[in-house]
């Protein structure tokens, strides 16, 4: 899973950064004189509900109107009222006390598709009219067809704190309200005005399985405020090797959506970006499928071209999300696209919610791991980028995707061990530095750690003076390490619960929970002179 390339010999990939890539598959699965804007146009013409020009935007394709592309096909119509939305998942907007965006999926194209709204599920007065954005991708190879998929977003504003909203959604013909589309409705609730204790969960690379179902079931129970997804979300791409033997299907998407919509019809599904997410076809900077299928705060620097770097709050928990693709040394086909522009915003973001008085705790996530030792190790570019940051603002905890594994680290200061946090201890960041966690075990297969390094969790504790790994250098080398700070280690199917403690005495209580439900691991994050 080294690049995230698709269709490019591999020689070849080895030397394009992600705009290249775009470029080398645009004129490659292109027909001459044919425009991005044809599809639009037999839209309008057919009087489908479709954005004019979708096709030729960061959703539809990427491209500038000079590319040519391939012409998608005309959108199939049929009766709305056999035509059932599914993949419903939510996300906050920048402010979770009165912001929900709320998206799904259509297997054809509709007219006038819509949410409804309201305080009670009998009564959905409130009628939003929804933005479509259509995917095209073309047959990227000779086993898979092209695929055109239809992804629609509703946004609320003006809603109020802590409160329980029902929702549907529905298109001409399909009306969520009417008595025989009721079992359709979803529902979500508002962060609350004031802080109050909650819980939220979190892991990284999950893909389409049983045990990422597993883990979405296991989630559901914790009842969570808000669910955080550290990169690597379906593997559409599912070998990323950059070979001419790769495979890409946008089908995996429409799986993994409905895989997901259980929990994320009703708990905002908070993702940012993994090397397997850089999808080279829609767009120059490969987030064009992003944008396209997710709804997520546009308070980042650069939204349209980095959707997944944004912050917001909930009750006393700053929340950060990164895009590492953009720092990464190990998985360079990003490294430098926003140019400097995303850790100036880093350190803003970070010193004005360390500068709010109503903010307890900062946590981080992005996908490539700081510190760990299992597969892909440690990835010295995020460390040279952001470790500086966390340490002046003085992150409380920071989480992580990329290997497929549970790890955790002592509390880290300097590159070294702060404070020993074996399980069920307390950490201070003020004084002992940052808990690292590596929660990559959501569904995809599981890696290992290194020849003679054992497990070490709850009620199977294994500790290591030391365990040899390495870190990716500048070069793309690994450079071996031995280190110390690495703690817990579970090589099982796993997500992370966070319980979060407002009041005279907050905290951050932090557990791992196995796919069988078992704990894992356990240990509080409590600041000094709180």
């Amino acid at each position: 899973m080294d690049t995230p390339n698709v269709g490019i010999p591999a020689q070849l990939a080895a030397e394009m950064n992600m705009p290249e890539q775009h470029e080398y598959l645009r004129k490659r699965f292109s027909r001459r004189k044919v425009l991005a804007s044809s599809f639009a146009t037999a839209g309008a013409a057919g009087g489908i509900g479709l954005l004019a020009g979708s096709s030729g935007s960061a959703h539809g394709g990427g491209a500038s109107a000079s590319t040519p592309l391939a012409a998608p096909p005309a959108p199939v119509r049929v009766d709305g009222k056999l035509v059932a939305p599914f993949a419903r998942h939510l996300a906050f907007g920048a402010d979770p006390k009165t912001q929900m965006r709320v998206s799904w999926q259509v297997p054809l194209a509709v007219k006038s598709p819509y949410l409804r709204v309201g305080l009670e599920p009998w009564e959905l007065s409130r009628k939003i009219e929804a933005e479509v954005r259509d995917l095209h991708t073309p047959s990227l190879s000779k086993k898979l067809p092209a695929v055109e998929q239809y992804y629609l977003h509703a946004a609320l504003d003006g809603l109020k704190p802590g409160t329980t909203y029902y929702y549907g959604v529905g298109h001409e013909g399909f009306d969520p309200a009417s008595p025989e589309r009721m079992a359709t409705i979803g529902s979500f609730r508002t962060a609350p005005a004031a802080a109050e204790k909650f819980v939220f969960t979190a892991f990284g690379d999950q893909g389409v399985s049983y045990d990422a179902l597993a883990n979405d079931q296991l989630i559901l129970g914790q009842n969570p405020s808000f669910h955080l997804h550290a990169g690597d979300i379906c593997y559409a791409d599912s070998s990323g090797h950059g070979k001419e033997s790769d495979t890409y299907d946008a089908r995996v998407w429409d799986q993994f959506l409905a895989q997901t919509e259980s929990v994320a019809k009703s708990v905002p599904w908070m993702v940012t970006t993994g090397n397997h997410d850089m999808e080279a076809w829609y767009s120059p900077n490969g987030y064009g499928g992003q944008s396209a299928r997710w709804s997520l705060p546009d308070n980042g620097f650069d939204p349209k071209n980095a959707p997944g770097v944004y912050s917001f709050t909930y009750g006393n928990v700053g929340i950060v999300a990164l895009d590492a693709n953009d720092v990464s040394y190990e998985i360079p086909a990003n490294k430098g696209y926003t140019d400097g522009k995303q850790t100036a915003w880093l350190d803003k973001r970070l010193g004005a919610l360390r500068a709010d008085d109503s903010i307890d705790f900062v946590v981080v996530f992005f996908h490539h791991c700081m510190y760990s030792t299992a597969t892909h190790a440690s990835d010295g570019g995020v460390r040279d980028a952001w470790l500086e940051l966390f340490t002046k603002h003085q992150v409380d905890l920071v989480i992580n995707g990329h290997n497929h594994v549970y790890e955790r680290t002592d509390a880290v200061k300097g590159g070294e061990v702060g404070k020993p946090v074996p399980v069920g201890a307390s950490t201070d960041p003020t004084r002992d530095g940052i808990v690292y966690v590596t929660a990559g075990g959501a569904g995809k297969d599981l890696y290992s750690f290194g020849l003679g390094v054992k497990d070490s969790y709850e009620g199977n504790v294994h500790d290591h003076d030391s365990i040899v790994s390495f870190h990716w250098t500048k070069l793309r080398l690994p450079d071996p390490d031995t280190v110390e700070w690495s703690r817990v280690r579970y090589t099982g199917f796993s997500f992370l619960a966070v319980e979060v403690t407002a009041g005279a005495n907050p905290k951050l209580t932090v557990s791992a929970l196995a796919e069988s439900g078992e704990r894992v691991d356990h240990f509080e994050v409590a600041r000094g002179g709180q």
